[in-house]
């Protein structure tokens, strides 16, 4: 799974290195060095148009049918085996497709945290799905009347280097945003093509972190600082 990752990139850069046309983030957030589910996050979405937008959303998928919002609290991940199919994600995975920037992401192996970033420094386009709630306690012209929420997509893991979870998120290539976030492209094998494990192509690096990331209270750049233990690091 993918239960916490980096976001220290500032607005600005995820417009230009997304080539956003439409700002719609009103509320930017602080870098995260510890983003966590129902924390606010970026997403780029895309329109019919053909144009970009960059917003913020709510990580934990909250289904248009659900009866209460906090059901998306449980709903971080979307396996990319069942995406299709399942109830709560198979309409957004059909129109509303996006993707949600990270600068690495966390994952444990025996207990210990992991930092997993690509080995260039670049930026991780996680493949996400995003959906819109209708929260009925407002009227609908209210700003808060709906609420936008999303997930992260997750496969198998593909690590033949040195195994640290059995899930690991799912990537969208620079060369492919385009056709994984226009809402007309339907084809499955398409969609699926687009998608590739976050080490499947051997670009990136892991290294063991300080436990300090367990905790959601603490945040800041010394969460990503390797641990000085030395000959640990993984590469896939």
């Amino acid at each position: 799974m993918c239960g916490r990752f980096v976001s220290a990139r500032k607005r600005l850069e995820l417009l230009e290195e997304f080539g956003v046309t439409r700002d719609r983030v009103t509320d930017e957030p602080a870098p995260d060095y510890n983003v966590a589910p129902t924390k606010k996050i970026y997403a780029v979405t895309g329109g019919q148009d053909g144009e970009r937008e960059l917003r913020t959303v709510k990580w934990g998928l909250v289904p248009f049918w659900a009866k209460d919002a906090k059901i998306g609290a449980r709903m971080i991940n979307a396996r990319a085996e069942t995406v299709a199919e399942k109830p709560a994600f198979r309409r957004p995975f059909a129109k509303r497709r996006c993707l949600l920037p990270a600068d690495g992401y966390y994952e444990w192996k025996d207990k210990k945290p992991f930092y997993i970033i690509r080995t260039d420094g670049g930026i991780l386009a996680m493949a996400g799905i995003y959906e819109l709630w209708r929260d009925p306690a407002v009227p609908e012209d209210h700003e808060l009347a709906f609420l936008w929420t999303a997930a992260v997509i997750t496969t198998q893991a593909t690590d033949d280097v040195g195994q640290i979870h059995d899930r690991m998120p799912m990537i969208v290539e620079s060369d492919l945003w385009g056709d994984w976030l226009d809402p007309e492209n339907t084809e499955i094998s398409q969609l699926h093509a687009a998608m590739v494990p976050a080490q499947s192509k051997g670009t990136m690096t892991s290294y063991p972190v300080s436990t300090d990331v367990n905790f959601v209270r603490n945040n800041g750049p010394e969460l990503i600082r390797p641990l000085p233990t030395g000959g640990e690091f993984l590469e896939g």
